[in-house]
């Protein structure tokens, strides 16, 4: 099975959960989770984040840059810290930095990667094996993996009990996210025709969700397609940005199932009032409604990766400019 399709066996990606479960158990002392990433990896974490944040009663948890995380040199990140690091290529230099930092003062390491021979899988003391590429499955892909060791964690150390629905949220995406995206393709490929020649469009979101809008904003739009972009927290639209709604500026705004689906239904309502231009995803119709009530707020954002993605495939066909074009990145020293 080659690295450039599947990094990772299934069987194998349960036995490294398993493992890190295990050391992570064995932390008799463990109060704080931090996650930490760059990009779009970043981003990736802070689902998690919001997870901890609204499920836990006892750890503490933050969502930080690896730059900044090595960069505050905590007195907190310790012996009872353990700290979740994400690269896909494993060589992000920040967030090897990140975990050796960590490893220094003796927190226990997890790295997330596509590479389990790279730089950050060698610099952690436990690694996860993600799939990635056109044979994966989605059950096995990195937001997935992610939401299945937080919920351990959490029925670990707070007496939860929401491995069994996380875990058959997995099961049921590699149905759920071939259906979401082809009820979007035709919708996607309208709104990436008339937004073809837009230079900037704004992504919106809340909760749980956030950190997908945030995504799309700096990975796809940014990077990939470079238009100008940025995410605004559903929360902080009406606290300065929603000034620079108008009847021509193109958002994106998400609607998610978590506990802040009202703040962002808040900031919807508006939006559609004044701009003509505004998409409007509804994790609704994403077909949730087999997932248990105690994890479908949080199983949202993993349909709203795959979704997006369907839009910003369209939108990379129409305006000639395919994803893996880059100006900068991975093309000179930086």
């Amino acid at each position: 099975m080659s690295s450039t399709v599947v990094s990772t066996a299934s069987s194998v990606i349960e036995e490294q959960l398993a493992a890190v479960r295990e050391a992570i158990a064995s932390r008799t002392a463990l109060s704080r989770v931090v996650l930490t990433a760059c990009g779009g990896s970043y981003a990736v974490m802070l689902p998690g984040e919001y997870f901890l944040g609204t499920s836990a009663a006892v750890l503490e948890a933050v969502a930080l840059n690896a730059a900044e995380f090595t960069s505050r040199g905590s007195s907190r990140v310790d012996a009872q810290t353990v700290v979740i690091l994400c690269s896909h290529s494993g060589t992000t230099p920040e967030t090897v930095a990140a975990a050796q930092h960590a490893r220094e003062r003796g927190a226990l390491t997890v790295a997330f990667t596509h590479e389990l021979d790279s730089p950050l899988a060698q610099a952690s003391e436990y690694v996860i094996g993600y799939q990635h590429g056109a044979e994966k499955s989605e059950s096995y892909v990195a937001p997935v993996l992610l939401l299945r060791l937080i919920a351990r964690i959490l029925d670990d150390r707070e007496g939860a009990s929401f491995v069994e629905a996380i875990d058959a949220v997995a099961a049921s995406l590699p149905n759920l996210v071939p259906a979401a995206r082809a009820a979007h393709t035709e919708a996607a490929d309208r709104w990436a025709f008339a937004s073809r020649r837009e230079p900037l469009i704004y992504t919106m979101a809340a909760g749980s969700n956030y950190g997908t809008a945030y995504s799309f904003a700096i990975c796809l739009l940014q990077e990939m397609q470079w238009v100008h972009s940025a995410a605004i927290h559903s929360g902080e639209y009406f606290h300065g940005p929603f000034e620079i709604t108008d009847v021509d500026v193109p958002f994106i705004a998400l609607l998610g199932l978590d506990e802040t689906r009202p703040v962002e239904q808040r900031a919807v309502d508006f939006l559609t009032k004044h701009s003509d231009k505004a998409l409007v995803i509804d994790a609704a119709e994403f077909g949730l409604d087999g997932i248990d009530d105690s994890v479908r707020g949080i199983a949202a954002h993993l349909l709203f990766n795959p979704v997006l993605r369907t839009y910003a495939d369209a939108l990379a066909d129409h305006r000639g400019h395919p994803l893996s074009v880059r100006r900068y990145m991975w093309r000179m020293d930086y």
